[in-house]
């Protein structure tokens, strides 16, 4: 609502720190995607993770489709490098 009055064409909600394995937090976000209903629901990933990135992400778009009023799933897929610092993926 903000945005639409603020006139702004784009709103980025920003859900670091969910842990995929976090039921309540799974829902929370599914929450925000189903009241928000955006255009494009990305996940994030740090690329340092490997193959458990694979595992995140399955894991969040099971969670959406799941706990979605709309079943909405994972439109896209972006990896970065950002998120490192030292040695802790993530931190």
């Amino acid at each position: 609502v903000h945005a639409k009055q603020a006139k702004k064409d784009c709103v980025l909600i920003d859900t670091a720190g969910r842990m995929q394995n976090n039921d309540k937090l799974m829902r929370e976000l599914a929450k925000l995607v189903s009241v928000n209903t955006p255009d494009l629901v990305l996940f994030v990933g740090e690329a340092l993770v490997g193959n458990d990135g694979i595992d995140q992400l399955n894991m969040f778009n099971k969670s959406l489709s799941q706990y979605c009023t709309d079943g909405r799933t994972i439109d896209g897929l972006v990896l970065t490098k950002f998120d490192t610092i030292d040695d802790k993926v993530g931190a």
